[in-house]
């Protein structure tokens, strides 16, 4: 059954690895300052089907039962963290057989939120996207993903959050994902609009700044009268998109990004600009769902 958006849930991907859990810390208290229930969900990962040949039956059924007894010997441990970290929060377990990337798009149907670690996007970030969990996970998902590569480094007062801004339906959604969150944290915000000039070929460039100017305005209007108590800073900014926002991201609570830009590929489960970020910055990344979800 599909929760009712009152009551749709935070999910956080739970690693069996206690020092995998900065995802877990952040989660539980977004849910707690949002006042919504979170759920823990631990994918079991299913044995290839040469494990499941006649021959290996038994030492299939041996993998099997210890993944699952893993599995829920963490989501207990997790459980408890939770309670006495937040005994507030309203919380749920989930032990689910699957690959990752499957189980919590599958979640990501009923929640207002997923949250995830980094672990797949370290040493092996150059490979496929395939491979890793966050990619195919944030390109299909209903709700905002949040990826946690680096803790909240927060050194500036007052706090407050950026968004990346290019005029797009997508960095329209993250715009609202933005405020939202900055509201519920009472923090301020800070929109870019990262002007990129060509490399070849001339170009007004006052006029093409005048031009980012009044599209960073559109996107950003209206939002006050909902949001009166966030603060809001916006401006153009010259250079590479993700170099901007990377460098913005240093003390700050959060960068909010869309899923794709206006440039890029269509094939791609991603833009450019938003696996760059998520590579890269120095704080949790929020990565909104594209319009059509």
């Amino acid at each position: 059954m599909t929760s009712s958006p009152d009551t749709q849930p935070i999910v956080v991907g739970i690693d069996p690895d206690p020092t995998q859990w900065l995802a877990l810390a952040w989660a539980v208290d977004e849910a707690g300052r949002r006042r919504l229930p979170l759920r823990l969900v631990h994918a079991r990962e299913a044995p290839s089907s040469k494990y499941r040949a006649a021959e290996l039956t038994p030492a299939w059924e041996t993998w099997d039962e210890a993944l699952r007894t893993l599995g829920t010997r963490a989501l207990e441990q997790v459980e408890a963290f939770v309670r006495d970290r937040r005994p507030e929060v309203e919380v749920s377990v989930l032990l689910v057989e699957g690959d990752a990337a499957s189980v919590l798009r599958g979640q990501a149907q009923e929640a207002a939120a997923v949250v995830l670690g980094s672990r797949h996007l370290t040493a092996v970030q150059e490979l496929p996207r395939s491979l890793s969990v966050a990619v195919p996970v944030i390109a299909h998902a209903h709700c905002p993903v949040i990826v946690l590569r680096e803790a909240e480094h927060v050194t500036q007062q007052p706090p407050f959050l950026v968004v990346g801004v290019d005029g797009s339906p997508d960095s329209k959604t993250a715009v609202d994902d933005a405020f939202e969150e900055a509201a519920s944290r009472g923090a301020g915000l800070r929109a870019l609009y990262v002007w990129h000039p060509p490399l070849l070929g001339a170009l007004d460039e006052q006029a093409a700044q005048q031009e980012c100017r009044r599209l960073l305005s559109e996107t950003v209007a209206g939002r006050g009268a909902a949001y009166p108590d966030v603060e809001l800073h916006h401006e153009v900014v010259r250079g590479h998109p993700v170099e901007v926002l990377i460098e913005a991201s240093t003390h700050v609570l959060g960068l909010v990004v869309g899923s794709r830009g206006l440039g890029g590929f269509t094939g791609l489960l991603l833009g450019s600009v938003s696996q760059g970020v998520l590579y890269h910055a120095l704080c949790p990344v929020m990565v909104g769902p594209h319009p059509k979800h």
